[in-house]
C-alpha cells in the first residue's frame, strides 16, 4: 500500500490536519467497518449463547496475539486492559509496596502513571529530567536510586517532550524492576522490551484503535500480585472467592472489554504498515523544522514523535483557534506549550497548515 492510499483511509483526514495522536489517534475506515460489523453480529446474536460467547473469546485470543507482536513477546505475557492507567494500577498495586519502600520516576510523567505511585503508600523520588539534556537522563534518574527502591517507573517517550527515556539502560545499570507507560511510543517509534518487567500500551493513540483499549506485558506474571481480580483471572472460584489464576498474564485481564471496540483495534493493527516508523520520523523532523522558525521549540530533534513548542498566545486560546482552523494540537497545561503529534498518516501539508494557522 503506498502512502497516499494509506493515508486516505482516514475520513478525519479529509478535514483536520490530525495532529494529536498523543492524546487519540484517527480512525480508518477498517476500523470503524470492523467496529460496526462486530455490533450488528452482537446484536443479532442476543450477545449470548454459546457461539457469540466463543466469538468473543477467540476475539480476545486474536487481539492478544497481535499486541504481544507488537513488544515482540508472547501472548501469555500480555494482558488485556482499558487503558495504560490501568496497567499502571495493576502493576503497582500488584506490587504491594509499603511506606518504607521508595520507587523512582521522572518530572514529565502523565497523571495515569503518578497517581497511582503517589497512593501506593512508597516514598516517590522524581528525578529532574524535562527540558534537560536526554544525555544526561540516565544519569540524573539512577542517582535517585537508593536502598529502598523497589521499582523504576516512567515513561519510554515523556508525553510534554517527546524526549526518549534510557528505559534499557536503567534496568541493566541497576538491576531493578521498571514499569514503562508505553503511551506515547508503542505504534510511534520502534522497540523491543527486551529485559523490561512492565510494559504498557495504549490502543486508542498511535495504534489508531478505539477507546478504552489497552495492554499490560508482564516480564514474569506468577511473580506479581493480583490485585484488582476480574472475572477473566480466574480459571476456577470456591464459594468464598477463592480462586485459580488463568496461565500468564491473562489472570491481570481487565473486566469486560467491548467486543466492537476489540474487532476495531483488530482491524486497526492489520492494517498498519510497514514504513509507518520511517515515515513519522521524517514527518517529526519537518514539523521542528517549520516550527523553529516562527516558535521556542521544546525538547530535542531525533527523539520520538511529539513536538512541543511556545505559542505567541495563550496556549488553551490557540489551540481553540487552530481547531477553528481545523488544525488539531494540545495544549499541555501547566506548561505554556502546544503539543503536535506527528504520525505516520500525517504529510507536509499537515504542518504547512498549522505554521499557517499559527500566523492568522
Amino acid at each position: 500500500m503506498t502512502y497516499e492510499q494509506a493515508r486516505a483511509q482516514f475520513p478525519v483526514l479529509e478535514r483536520f490536519a490530525h495532529l494529536n495522536a498523543g492524546s487519540l489517534g484517527p480512525l480508518a475506515r477498517a476500523t470503524l467497518a470492523a467496529m460496526e460489523e462486530r455490533a450488528r453480529y452482537d446484536q443479532e446474536q442476543g450477545r449470548a449463547g454459546r457461539v457469540w460467547f466463543e466469538s468473543m473469546l477467540a476475539l480476545r485470543a486474536r487481539v492478544r496475539e497481535r499486541l504481544a507482536s507488537l513488544v515482540g513477546k508472547a501472548a501469555e505475557q500480555v494482558a488485556l486492559t482499558s487503558s495504560t492507567t490501568d496497567g499502571c494500577n495493576i502493576v503497582v498495586a500488584g506490587l504491594g509496596l509499603a511506606p518504607g519502600d521508595e520507587v523512582v520516576t521522572t518530572d514529565s510523567e502523565h497523571p495515569g502513571l503518578l497517581l497511582p505511585l503517589h497512593v501506593s503508600g512508597a516514598r516517590v523520588r522524581v528525578a529532574e529530567v524535562a527540558g534537560r539534556p536526554t544525555a544526561e537522563a540516565l544519569d540524573r534518574i539512577a542517582a535517585c536510586v537508593g536502598p529502598r527502591t523497589r521499582v523504576l517507573a516512567l515513561s519510554h517517550v515523556l508525553w510534554t517532550t517527546g524526549q526518549v527515556m534510557p528505559v534499557h539502560e536503567l534496568r541493566r545499570q541497576t538491576g531493578l524492576p521498571v514499569l514503562v507507560d508505553g503511551a506515547q511510543s508503542v505504534g510511534a517509534i520502534p522497540l523491543e522490551v527486551g529485559e523490561l518487567d512492565f510494559y504498557t500500551v495504549s490502543a486508542q493513540k498511535w495504534l489508531c484503535g478505539p477507546e478504552p483499549l489497552g495492554a499490560l506485558y508482564v516480564r514474569d506474571p506468577e511473580a506479581l500480585r493480583i490485585a484488582f481480580p476480574s472475572y477473566f483471572a480466574q480459571s476456577s472460584i470456591e464459594r468464598d472467592g477463592a480462586f485459580v489464576p488463568k496461565e500468564g498474564a491473562a489472570r491481570f485481564d481487565s473486566g469486560w472489554l467491548a467486543p466492537p471496540m476489540l474487532a476495531g483495534l483488530e482491524a486497526a493493527l492489520d492494517s498498519a504498515p510497514d514504513w509507518r516508523f520511517e515515515r513519522a520520523r521524517a514527518v517529526t523532523a519537518y514539523c521542528r523544522e517549520s516550527l523553529a522558525a516562527r516558535c521556542d521549540l521544546i525538547g530535542e530533534p531525533d527523539q520520538g514523535t511529539l513536538v512541543s513548542f511556545v505559542p505567541e498566545g495563550e496556549p488553551a486560546a490557540t489551540a481553540a483557534k487552530l481547531y477553528d482552523h481545523d488544525v488539531i494540537v494540545r495544549d499541555l497545561p501547566g506548561t505554556g506549550w502546544l503539543r503536535a503529534s506527528c504520525g505516520w498518516w500525517n504529510n507536509e501539508d499537515d504542518i504547512d497548515r498549522l505554521v499557517a494557522a499559527l500566523s492568522s
